[in-house]
């Protein structure tokens, strides 16, 4: 339904890879991503053909005149890319952000759903 798509993870830059968690049920997929350090507003989400792509980056603020004699984490940037099955309903997800995970609703399509057949006795 969904697979982690290397090949369109842009080189120009290095990025963290964000680890996800994925579930299915009988009407879509949640998506958990761990951004931690990422705000709203330094988080790209985009879906182009059928690859979603979540991209954010971590700000730190440093006082005025101070710098950083190390750090751990090399690259503040997170990156990781998905295509999805034809099944899912790129027009329809949804996004929430909440201390540091990332949640993506992405629901099936209609015909893609399951749907019950009622069965009429005689």
């Amino acid at each position: 339904m969904i697979e982690t798509n290397p090949s369109t993870v842009r080189r120009i830059e290095a990025a963290l890879i964000p680890d996800v968690s994925v579930i299915e049920d009988a009407e879509g997929i949640t998506l958990h991503a761990d951004l931690p350090g990422v705000a709203k507003e330094n988080l790209n989400l985009q879906v182009e053909a059928d690859v979603l792509t979540i991209e954010g980056a971590v700000v730190f603020s440093q006082p005025d005149g101070m710098a950083a004699i190390h750090t751990e984490v090399e690259s503040p940037r997170y990156r990781r890319a998905f295509t999805l099955s034809r099944e899912l309903d790129a027009e329809k997800i949804t996004a929430e952000l909440a201390q540091g995970v990332l949640k993506l609703r992405i629901p099936k399509k209609d015909h893609a759903q399951l749907r019950r057949i009622a069965i009429d006795l005689h």
